[in-house]
């Protein structure tokens, strides 16, 4: 009767509902989007989420959730499947082996190869970087996984490399890999892609299990150390792998803060609706395997000593392990990953990984003059002769629309 009144006639009345239909579909459809979206970034905990006096009182909070050995791994099975739901990890493909490994450009120098490396993390998506043997290569090898911070193709740079060559010079194979966006690995429109969380971690898992693929490495004897942001890609992966035997997280553990990139903070791995955690928590998640925090005076890692340290300290106590965790803070030194702090590294992982320390010299710490520094167009994977793969994903809306994370 309405809709006579109107001078409708059928056609139209359901032309129009689809139209209305369709309009409120895609308004539904944003609304749920922007829900989903607001929801996740307020349960995001970005850079200097806490004060120092706000952290300090939370891990005193935390402290007050366990008691035992029992309530501590009750805790940290929640933490554990929030870094992973968190984000999306347990969405990725589910793939073994697979990795397509092409080596190029090996090189021989003073007790060390280098090696140009490409393997694919899933279809269509690669890692790149360098590998680092030791020339006298035993049956089976130490292997040591060596992510990067924030710094424009930093794979490259003469202290990555030093890092590497000492450490394949006392008898470790090492996997240096690019951070997603920087060095070869450009792929992704920019650094900044939402998910540079998820693929950096699942990158490092990737890596791990390349290194454990091969013949010639012990899986009883791997490790993992980065500097900044390779600190952070460094104590999530042990966190929440076990194949990783020792940790050397560099200048990132901190109460307050929480990672200002992205690939640190930019998912939401510290908080739901039924925990909240920090980058503490999440280090302690290594325990009762060994770890080395390395902090300074000069960035949010000046508290170690007197906060973030002691609470792990507590947590591996539970395992009878106090003695597998050690803090070395330099008071006096900046935000890097330099000389005196990768002397300290080289005595933990010598010492944790069965390392050959009578292969290098000690004036009167490791000497690493030896170290040949390439330049950066040696060290790189992609070249006009070895391009990258023809099935390469391009652009950030190509890998998220591969990946089709919910």
């Amino acid at each position: 009767m309405y809709y006579k009144k109107l001078n409708f006639d059928n056609f139209k009345i359901k032309k129009m509902k689809q139209i209305f239909l369709s309009k409120l579909y895609v308004v539904l459809m944003a609304t749920l989007f922007t829900v989903h979206s607001v929801a996740q970034d307020n349960m995001l905990c970005v850079g200097r989420h806490w004060t120092e006096d706000e952290a300090n009182l939370k891990m005193k909070e935390f402290a007050a959730e366990w008691n035992n050995l029992e309530s501590w791994e009750q805790r940290a099975a929640t933490i554990k499947e929030g870094i992973i739901k968190g984000m999306k990890l347990d969405q990725m493909p589910k793939i073994e082996g697979n990795f397509n490994a092409q080596i190029t450009n090996t090189r021989k120098f003073d007790g060390y190869i280098v090696e140009n490396i490409r393997i694919e993390s899933f279809p269509g998506f690669y890692i790149t970087g360098n590998l680092y043997r030791p020339v006298n290569a035993k049956e089976k090898n130490a292997a040591v996984l060596s992510p990067h911070g924030h710094l424009k193709d930093k794979r490259l740079t003469h202290y990555v490399q030093k890092r590497c060559a000492v450490l394949a010079r006392m008898g470790a194979i090492v996997f240096a890999y690019d951070m997603v966006g920087h060095g070869d690995s450009h792929q992704v429109d920019s650094h900044n892609i939402p998910i540079a969380l998820l693929l950096q971690t699942w990158n490092s898992k990737r890596v791990l299990e390349y290194l454990l693929s091969r013949s010639d490495v012990d899986p009883e004897r791997t490790g993992i150390t980065g500097g900044s942001g390779g600190g952070t890609q460094t104590f999530i992966l042990a966190a929440i792998d076990e194949r990783i035997k020792v940790s050397v997280p560099c200048v990132q553990v901190s109460a307050h803060f929480f990672g200002g990139c992205v690939c640190e903070s930019g998912m939401p791995i510290h908080k739901s609706k039924n925990h909240q955690t920090n980058n503490v928590e999440i280090a302690a998640l290594c325990a009762p395997r060994p770890m080395l925090l390395i902090s300074n005076g000069n960035d949010w890692t000046r508290n170690t000593p007197r906060i973030e340290y002691p609470y792990i300290q507590k947590v591996y106590t539970l395992y009878d392990a106090e003695h597998k965790v050690e803090n070395v803070h330099l008071p006096a030194e900046k935000h890097d990953y330099g000389y005196s702090k990768r002397s300290v590294m080289y005595n933990f992982f010598a010492y944790h990984l069965k390392l050959n320390t009578g292969a290098v010299s000690w004036t009167p710490s490791v000497n690493e003059d030896f170290v040949t520094i390439l330049p950066e167009e040696q060290l790189k994977v992609y070249t006009s002769d070895n391009p990258m793969p023809a099935d390469a994903l391009k652009g950030n809306k190509a890998i998220m629309d591969y990946l089709n994370l919910q």
